[in-house]
């Protein structure tokens, strides 16, 4: 039962959100024109890093053509707090705008921070890291399985498992990846390392300029030379042509792969033959 409620507290979430941007005029989320000075950024904001020519060209945007959709703010005891719009607040004052459009709302700590949340998640502001924080405290904060977020969001739920799972990476890997030393899918073939390896093989991606590829085939060795040598004998590759070459004369169908060689037959005739040819 408490999964469900939680998970309705998460549709309403949704639905209030969608709702102020719906109706900006009415008189419950009056939109106000604000100083730009006179708001503070959202303090439970889950987005750390910001590209700032990615911010000058919206600013300019804005500057150009106005801005489009307002942000969205809760008044404090002194001024007001950003619930949702840091882009474009932020894209406002680095082209010295003096004001900016707003829509009011009454809000608490808790809903400020599930709205910087969501809407981060929607918009795809994120970085890899960001995102996988964040869907991992709307899990908590819901008590929604993975699938149910899937669901109320909009992502399929292999997404949102291989991006929680970058939360295993190391400090370090994760900064690689924030600052974009290395893509996402580096980092998924890296998970399961240990901190050493991993930063063994981020200094390689880096310093080589790796593809995922060549990440996987040398995280395979590196596996490989830690197998016990009764292991590593098991996966020894033969040389079966000559054999593969006797059968394919007798007409079978033969594969071989490593220390593997599969006989495929087609009727009891070439069952026969084959049993007779190895007496």
């Amino acid at each position: 039962m408490k999964s469900q409620k939680l998970g309705r507290g998460l549709d309403a979430l949704l639905g209030e959100m969608d709702e102020a941007y719906e109706n900006e005029g009415s008189s419950r989320d009056a939109v106000i024109e604000l100083s730009v000075k006179d708001i503070r950024p959202n303090p439970y904001q889950p987005r750390k890093h910001f590209d700032e020519s990615s911010l000058l060209e919206l600013g300019e945007s804005i500057k150009h053509d106005g801005l489009l959709q307002p942000i969205v703010v809760t008044q404090d005891f002194d001024g007001y707090v950003l619930i949702a719009g840091e882009r474009r607040l932020r894209a406002s004052k680095l082209v010295k705008l003096k004001t900016i459009r707003a829509i009011l709302l009454n809000s608490d700590k808790q809903k400020m921070r599930q709205f910087a949340l969501i809407e981060n998640i929607q918009r795809d502001e994120l970085n890899a890291v960001e995102l996988a924080e964040a869907y991992s405290e709307l899990l908590k904060m819901y008590d929604v399985t993975q699938e149910e977020l899937a669901n109320k969001i909009h992502k399929s739920r292999t997404h949102i498992t291989n991006t929680i799972r970058l939360l295993q990476l190391s400090e370090k890997t994760q900064k690689a990846l924030i600052e974009k030393k290395i893509t996402a899918g580096h980092a998924k073939v890296i998970i399961g390392l240990d901190e050493k390896e991993q930063q063994l093989i981020v200094n390689s991606i880096i310093g080589q300029k790796l593809s995922v590829r060549e990440v996987e085939s040398i995280i395979k060795d590196m596996k490989d030379e830690k197998k016990p040598a009764s292991i590593k004998s098991q996966s020894n590759k033969y040389d079966f042509s000559d054999i593969k070459d006797r059968f394919d004369s007798l007409g079978l169908k033969v594969k071989t792969s490593n220390n593997k060689l599969t006989i495929e037959f087609d009727n009891e005739s070439q069952v026969n033959d084959f049993l007779k040819y190895i007496s």
